[in-house]
């Protein structure tokens, strides 16, 4: 027997995080490889979904598998002290640390500890096709997007979008810390070759579904 939830409660839950991802039923249907009429039905509490479902259509929302389930409005303030932020992957000699915890409505936010020559990888990387905005909070860094590069100094900040690749490294002596502003919130990211600084580099949309 295939275990199954209650729906009706799921179901809002559901049209609430699609609604906020401003997805279709179509979209999410097709990222979590089922019919769009089956996710009418289930945000209208007329059927119910089973476990694998449920995890399926989680992760095509990017929450876990308790948003959907758990009871009562998510905290409108929710506070998270520095020494509880959660770790995320980066590159070489770097620390990346996430503020905004899931479920991202419209905003990610993550800062990020550099040690002198450390990176956020070797490669440029795309996700999305998002504003993103760096500010760099101590030391600095230098911040390749597309053909450009940038060198950025304590205080200052540079926006792009997502879908270029981009690619920041600490080229100073000393540790640097930046922070990272993405709205809407993105997809995970995507390696993506980097042309050399000066280079005439048409922008391509790297959107990933």
């Amino acid at each position: 027997m295939i275990a199954t939830f209650p729906f009706v409660h799921i179901g809002e839950r559901v049209r609430d995080y699609r609604r906020m991802r401003r997805l279709t039923l179509r979209q999410l249907g097709a990222a979590a490889g089922v019919s769009a009429s089956f996710l009418s039905q289930l945000e209208n509490g007329r059927t119910d979904a089973s476990v694998g479902t449920l995890r399926r259509l989680a992760t095509a929302l990017g929450v876990a598998v308790a948003d959907l389930i758990e009871t009562g409005a998510p905290a409108a303030h929710r506070v998270l002290r520095r020494a509880d932020r959660p770790e995320a992957g980066l590159g070489l000699g770097a620390r990346k640390f996430m503020l905004t915890r899931p479920p991202l409505r419209h905003l990610e936010v993550y800062s990020a500890e550099f040690e002198p020559g450390g990176s956020t990888g070797e490669d440029a990387y795309t996700h999305g096709d998002a504003q993103e905005l760096v500010l760099v909070l101590r030391g600095s860094a230098r911040v390749q997007i597309g053909g450009e590069e940038h060198h950025l100094e304590e205080g200052d900040s540079v926006e792009y979008s997502t879908s270029v690749p981009h690619r920041l490294v600490n080229p100073g002596p000393g540790p640097a810390e930046v922070l990272w502003i993405i709205s809407p919130p993105t997809p995970d990211a995507v390696p993506d070759p980097l042309p050399a600084p000066g280079s005439d580099v048409r922008e391509t949309s790297a959107r990933r579904s």
